[in-house]
């Protein structure tokens, strides 16, 4: 395990996109050596939620890295978190990713999970050998009323049974640390990983802001302002931005490091090649 830790999130393929481009995103992290690879759960459909089976099971087995399966709330009742766990369980993943879930369009939540932390704690009662992640946001949920309710809010999912977190992205480095002290300070003790996405593409990432209520600062505005409309320049300026906000990270002693590689190898190896040699050193 790396010190401090570092892992990688993927996800299934888009319907319109061939099966096999997941594993071409895999064959080009190898060697990389994450401590986790966290695969995404889509809309939570049965062809989504067979997909991050599948995929996890591959992870482990194929490439050798222990995996982490999302698992969203919102529109799942009992049987289907069921039958998730048991799928998750028969592919080797030891541990799972419990979040509230995207509002689906024309589609009513079904009503058994409200919170991310009913689903945590239903997961600790029905797998208790299973290792539950949760999501934490540096710069407070967007529909939480300030940072406050939702570090309260973070406690009780921590208390449900969630012994470790990721973090929703960020993009100034002060926002995060800024919330791992009022973290630690309300009695979380849980490893903390820190979220990073980078910024390689201008419409990208705003519309990711635009879900989760990330901040985007200056020094990424003057980015996208001046290399918004040049994709190779825009990448090679979020290539330093990440690996800078990863030095950073790593400098000032936080638990992890977890990278949205947007399914993106190229792009995630060429950071990882920036910053590896400050893990364990």
């Amino acid at each position: 395990m790396h010190s401090p830790m570092f892992s990688l999130e993927v996800f299934p393929p888009r319907r319109t996109a061939p099966v096999g481009t997941i594993y071409d995103t895999l064959d080009g992290l190898h060697g990389m050596h994450p401590d986790f690879i966290s695969v995404t759960y889509g809309t939570g459909k049965q062809s989504d939620r067979t997909a991050t089976a599948r995929i996890a099971h591959t992870i482990r087995t194929e490439y050798g890295i222990p995996a982490v399966a999302h698992l969203t709330a919102r529109n799942s009742d009992k049987a289907t978190i069921d039958h998730e766990l048991d799928l998750f369980e028969e592919a080797g993943v030891r541990a799972t990713l419990a979040l509230r879930g995207d509002a689906q369009l024309g589609t009513d939540p079904c009503g058994e999970f409200a919170y991310a932390s009913d689903l945590v704690r239903y997961i600790r009662e029905r797998k208790p050998n299973m290792a539950v992640y949760a999501a934490c946001y540096p710069e407070c949920h967007p529909e939480a009323p300030n940072l406050d309710a939702d570090i309260a809010n973070l406690k009780i999912k921590v208390d449900a049974g969630a012994n470790h977190l990721i973090s929703q992205l960020f993009f100034d480095n002060e926002d995060y640390l800024k919330f791992l002290d009022k973290v630690r300070d309300a009695g979380i003790t849980v490893p903390i990983e820190a979220g990073i996405m980078p910024v390689t593409n201008a419409s990208r990432v705003k519309h990711m802001v635009s879900m989760c209520g990330s901040r985007i600062p200056s020094t990424v505005e003057h980015m996208i302002e001046r290399w918004g409309d040049d994709p190779s320049a825009m990448q090679e300026a979020g290539i330093i931005y990440a690996s800078a906000q990863i030095s950073d990270l790593v400098a000032r002693g936080v638990d992890g490091i977890h990278l949205y590689t947007m399914n993106k190898a190229v792009t995630t190896r060429r950071i990882w090649d920036n910053v590896q040699a400050l893990f364990n050193a």
